[in-house]
């Protein structure tokens, strides 16, 4: 039985000294231990009893194990017994055992009670008595020894107590008021025999509720891979004793693949002892009936009846209902096994033999169902078999393509050992090596697949999957990203042009795509589209983008944008989490990210539950990207903690860097500028002797923006500068254009003008404005801060007037501050005051410290308090107070204009004159806002 997760306590001994106990802490069951408290307080005054119930390994012993020292340590004397299978046909054996410690007191009773008590158990001879007679015996001598202290007894395993003895201790429980005596017994579900309906008191033990599951797997097994935490959760189904069982047994290489996807968990005798028992009973029919249910899954009884017709159907599944093993529900034309073990209990019980068969009559049954026969045809086939090889790779094809990687590795691996050939089976173990360096995160797994796929064949280390495999795998263990490319190059060059596009040779794309962002050099680019122009029309959309958005926005984005979004707006009926994370990559740069908000949570989500790792890292730092550019600040450190975590469970290290610098992008904001050097420095050792340059220029990025916190111009300048020096926007490094404010901002506080108006030029020819909302705030705010100061105040208004430039508050904040201190340096000290504050209400929002006190810096040096109350703010003219109130209806600002016969961007600099004049930051405050002015104000 389950004993939770025992702890030692130190408990108070009756005489005032301290003794250890043992006590068992219960998760999950802080009710019941309530419930138990209060039965153990009602026997030490008035006598009571309690029954517990529930499945097998519910915890109903561990539950037992709770009440024995906490009824000790309220004075009791505590008995314990439990019920002995070899037993359960001698009479009065069980009464014996829960006796035999008072049996001391038996001269204390009557002599016809004394006698007939003595016989029942054996200590005497003479005429059998009356089971009456007995049951009045055992209560008096209960009663009689709860002298000087109550007593508890304690009765386990109530099933296997003889029948007699069951029927006496029923007597007694049911007969306890006004003694001291406590009964407290267990049995499983629908096994009391004649305790139940006895009307006594019942306590039965539900399965644990989802969270409290998570926390006793934790907090028992921390070492826990994620997989198989999850695995042993969904299978345990909160039942406590399979929770702290599966993940010993799992930690052994002992789970059976019946076929692809199809694991059989493996149940150890305390397991067994659940369910198997049961199943073992059944008629050899009714087994047979049950094996086909188990390995088909879905429960579809059409398909069962259809694959059972020469077991005699399901008519003998009526024994196993009658077993509690299995609910047939006919309105729903569904099987369901009563707990995902007994699915176990009767796969394992099984013979080999018998699970071929199995498979064989399910695969005759789904021939217009390709992916499912493949996995029957896998588990019927016996050797080598090429034509079902091909189906089942497939298969895998097809189960990677709806989310399930781990699945598609147990499909290749099986498509393996079917392989008649040396070369097709090298091939595809190295498919499921990439799969579990790529994809699961298992990349402990890598070099055990590589090394069975070379012993398969002798020249599979010349096979493009293997160079993918065991490139991923040294990039990620060693960061050799050098030598990751190369071994890719060659192999993919190796390939003739006459060779299809397969499966492999994209992912050895998107892979190189994913290498030479990382490196962030021209000559690690230039390969991969020689690739990809050699595929020509054959190349797939994801790839297409990804060569092109994501490599180098800049020069190569724009003619793609209206197929990026496409592809986006694709997403949201996507189950592929590995596509899904590919299209939001090529999406991030030019900030369609959140489109792919929802996509991206399924594939977090997948991830949690034991799906695609990989995918589940990328996600996270996507959207903690994502949250960053709204302003949501502390979402974003919460998705990139968590994404850091999977990084260093699983060995990600790489991945791990894009997620420190966004972490540490945030400490720069905010002041917390020890933290964010501390990163920048931990990037850089990692990073520049593996000639990593994305990381070199996050390095560079976070201590750009922390020396402009802290005022710093020239050390600001010099890392901006080296990230990309001002008047370029480098090539293949997209990171470029986040560092465009560092740059133009820093050499503008140096008195670089020239390198000012150089960027600032650099991102006009680039037409950034073309690309998205923020792009274009950064691309105008930078020439408004390097234009002629008669052109200034339009392009500052002109920046700030962007349709939804608003969504990107940290941007939009630092824009509104140069140009409130282009004004305030202008001697328009009226005019700037609302610039400023607005700039800074904003970065206290954010908790963006260092910029937050220099809006304050500015609004004093305009010889204002660093406040401005709502009385001092411009009333709005008839025309903008038209204006906020169609923005506040949801309006965009072309149907705005439309209505009142303007231009779009004279819309939006009204808007951006209105927001400062109403205190708010962005159109969704505008309602509220607008409802608070004075009725005057408010009347039309």
């Amino acid at each position: 039985m389950s004993r939770g997760g025992e702890v030692r306590s130190i408990l108070p001994a009756r005489d005032g000294t301290a003794q250890e106990q043992s006590e068992v802490e219960l998760i999950g069951r802080s009710g019941e231990v309530a419930l138990l408290d209060g039965f153990l307080a009602d026997s030490a005054t008035g006598g009571a009893a309690l029954l517990v119930s529930g499945e097998a390994g519910a915890g109903k012993t561990a539950l037992l194990d709770l009440a024995a020292p906490r009824a000790a340590v309220r004075g009791f004397r505590v008995l314990r017994a439990a019920g002995v299978e070899f037993e359960s046909e001698m009479s009065y054996t069980g009464l014996l055992r829960v006796l035999t410690p008072l049996l001391a007191g038996l001269g204390r009773l009557s002599p016809a009670q004394e006698q007939a008590l003595s016989v029942a158990v054996g200590l005497a001879e003479g005429q059998p008595p009356s089971q009456l007679a007995v049951a009045n015996a055992t209560l008096s001598l209960l009663r009689g020894s709860t002298v000087g202290q109550p007593l508890l007894l304690i009765v386990d395993d109530l099933p296997w107590i003889d029948a007699v003895s069951a029927t006496v201790l029923a007597f007694v429980a049911r007969r306890l008021a006004g003694s001291r005596v406590g009964f407290l017994a267990a049995f499983r579900t629908g096994e009391g025999g004649c305790f139940e309906g006895a009307g006594l008191d019942e306590l039965e033990l539900k399965p644990l509720d989802d969270d409290d599951a998570a926390c006793l797997v934790t907090m028992r097994f921390p070492d826990l891979s994620l997989r198989t935490r999850q695995l042993v959760l969904d299978q345990a189904e909160g039942n406590p004793l399979a929770l702290l069982e599966l993940p010993r047994v799992l930690s052994q290489p002992q789970r059976a693949e019946v076929a692809p996807g199809l694991v059989v968990l493996p149940l150890n005798n305390r397991l067994e002892g659940m369910f198997a028992a049961r199943v073992s009973q059944l008629p050899d029919n009714t087994r047979r009936v049950l094996l086909l249910a188990a390995l088909e899954r879905t429960g579809d009884i059409g398909l069962l009846k259809a694959a059972s017709a020469r077991e005699g159907g399901l008519s003998s599944l009526s024994h196993a209902e009658r077993a509690e093993l299995v609910h047939v529900d006919m309105s729903r034309s569904r099987l369901e096994f009563r707990h995902p073990l007994v699915r176990s209990a009767v796969v394992q019980m099984a013979s080999p033999g018998q699970q071929r068969s199995a498979h064989a009559a399910l695969a005759e049954q789904l021939h217009d169902q390709p992916y499912r026969r493949a996995m029957h045809l896998a588990g019927a086939t016996e050797g080598k078999d090429e034509s079902v090889a091909g189906l089942v790779e497939r298969a895998a094809v097809e189960m990677q393509r709806r989310g399930d990687p781990v699945g598609a590795v147990s499909a290749l691996r099986r498509a393996a050992e079917l392989s008649p050939h040396g070369g097709d089976e090298s091939r595809r173990l190295a498919q499921a090596a990439y799969l579990r360096a790529d994809v699961t995160g298992d990349l402990r797994g890598v070099p055990e697949l590589l090394n069975d796929a070379r012993r398969a064949d002798a020249a599979s280390t010349q096979s493009l999957a293997s160079a993918v495999a065991l490139s991923s795998h040294r990039l990620h263990i060693d960061g050799d990203l050098d030598s990751a490319h190369r071994m890719v190059v060659e192999a993919i060059d190796a390939l003739s042009d006459r060779d299809a596009p397969d499966q492999t040779l994209i992912e050895a794309l998107y892979y190189l795509v994913a290498i030479s962002s990382f490196g962030a050099r021209d000559e690690l680019w230039r390969p991969v589209h020689a690739a990809i122009d050699r595929l020509g029309p054959r190349i797939p959309e994801f790839l297409a983008l990804l060569a092109t958005t994501y490599a180098d926005p800049v020069r190569l984005a724009r003619p793609m944008l209206g197929r990026l979004d496409t592809a986006v707006a694709r997403l949201t009926s996507d189950t592929d989490p590995g596509h899904i994370v590919r299209v939001a990559i090529a999406a991030g740069y030019v900030d369609r990210l959140p489109a792919c908000r929802a996509a991206l949570s399924r594939v977090v989500e997948h991830g949690r539950t034991g799906g695609a790792i990989t995918a589940a890292i990328q996600a996270l730092l996507l959207l903690g990207n994502d949250a960053f550019s709204a302003g949501e600040w502390d979402r974003a450190t919460q998705l990139c903690g968590e994404g850091l975590e999977l990084c260093e469970s699983h060995g990600y290290r790489l991945l791990g860097w894009p997620i420190m610098h966004q972490r540490a992008m945030i400490a720069a904001a905010r002041g917390d500028i020890d933290e964010a050097l501390a990163v920048a420095d931990q990037l850089d050792t990692g990073a520049t002797p593996r000639r990593v340059g994305l990381v070199t220029a996050y390095a560079s990025g976070i201590r750009a923006l922390a020396a402009l916190g802290r005022g710093q111009a020239d050390e600001a300048f010099r890392h901006a500068n080296a990230v990309s020096p001002a008047g370029t926007l480098a090539s293949h490094l997209p990171y470029a254009m986040w560092a465009i404010l560092d740059l133009v901002d820093a050499a503008t506080l140096a008195g670089r003008h020239r390198e000012v108006a150089a960027h600032a030029a650099a991102a006009e020819r680039a037409r950034l404005r073309d690309i998205s909302p923020r792009l274009a705030l950064i691309a105008i705010g930078s020439s408004a801060i390097a234009a002629p100061d008669d052109r200034k105040r339009d392009l500052f208004e002109e920046a700030l007037a962007v349709p939804g430039a608003d969504r990107h508050p940290f941007e939009f904040a630092r824009i509104t501050l140069y140009h409130g201190e282009y004004l305030r340096r202008s001697k328009a000290v009226e005019e700037a005051c609302e610039p400023l504050a607005v700039a800074r209400r904003i970065f206290q929002r954010l908790r963006a410290e260092p910029w937050s006190h220099r809006a304050g810096r500015e609004i004093r040096a305009a010889g204002r308090s660093a406040g401005i109350q709502p009385a001092e703010r411009a009333a709005l003219t008839e025309q903008q107070r038209e204006i906020a109130q169609l923005a506040a209806t949801g309006l965009t600002n072309k149907q705005i204009g439309e209505r009142l016969f303007l231009s779009s961007r004279t819309v939006g600099t009204h808007l951006y004159q209105i927001f400062p004049k109403l205190g708010v930051t962005s159109r969704a405050e505008l309602r509220d806002a607008l409802a608070k002015l004075p009725s005057d104000d408010r009347d039309t």
